[in-house]
């Protein structure tokens, strides 16, 4: 039902979980475990699959808290349950009994904790996010909860990983333009002019500029891992009309 980050679970006091498909009550293409509350699946299945997550994490049914992710730099704090959700890709906490996550299917996932401080977050870092600064946003929210950045533990979930993220000549371009080190991200592709995208090793450096004092990488992929993930350019390869979402999400126990 869920992965874990070792260096995470050494922090007394926070619980966290990668939740994987497996365990759920939903059915064909989103069978398992779907949290995705924007995809097209029957909303009892994923609210039922969604209360089972947040047992795990030992929270309250309705105290799993995810946004409307829609590519941003913004991190918001939250203190309570909210009805609505808001639009924005990453939550920060420093309330016992809520559980803050974010839904990928692809997308990185990570988890960040101040164990002294008692701080939590969790972001949706695509590279849209990395590049625009939502990990810088998220450390910064949880440095006005208290947490400083050189104690933070980060985790780096399941994601696509390079060997399956090929990308074309535009989005070497785009990246190599905002900094020609970027290159350093890129492997050769079998097809001319495409390329192979190490979306964890970009977030990693931007968490190392960032001052991040512990960085994990649980070096999973969504893409070849189909037991145990969704993955979005799967789906989109085979021509399903749509997909699972997977829930990271991490609580002061």
């Amino acid at each position: 039902m869920k992965v874990e980050s070792p260096a995470l679970a050494a922090l007394p006091g926070i619980r966290h979980a990668f939740f994987t498909r497996e365990g759920g009550v939903s059915q064909g293409i989103y069978a398992g475990l779907n949290g995705g509350t924007g995809s097209n699946d029957a909303p009892e299945n994923v609210a039922e699959n969604r209360a089972r997550m947040a047992r795990a994490l030992g929270v309250p049914d309705g105290h799993l808290l995810t946004c409307w992710q829609i590519h941003s730099p913004d991190c918001l704090i939250a203190s309570a349950p909210w009805g609505e959700r808001p639009k924005a890709d990453a939550v920060a906490t420093n309330t016992p009994g809520i559980a803050v996550g974010v839904a990928i299917a692809d997308c990185g996932p990570v988890l960040f904790a101040d164990g002294e401080a008692r701080v939590v977050a969790a972001a949706h870092s695509g590279w849209k996010g990395a590049v625009g600064g939502v990990l810088d946003s998220t450390i910064a929210r949880m440095e006005e909860l208290g947490a400083k950045r050189e104690r933070i533990v980060a985790a780096i979930g399941p994601l696509i990983r390079q060997q399956s993220y090929e990308v074309g000549p535009e989005f070497v371009s785009t990246l190599t333009a905002l900094d020609h080190a970027n290159i350093r991200f890129f492997a050769p592709s079998e097809r001319d002019h495409h390329a192979m995208f190490d979306l964890p090793g970009y977030i990693r450096a931007r968490l190392e500029t960032i001052g991040v004092g512990q960085i994990d990488d649980l070096c999973l992929d969504t893409y070849s891992d189909e037991a145990r993930f969704f993955s979005y350019r799967r789906t989109t390869h085979r021509g399903e009309p749509d997909y699972g979402r997977l829930i990271a999400a991490i609580t002061l126990a």
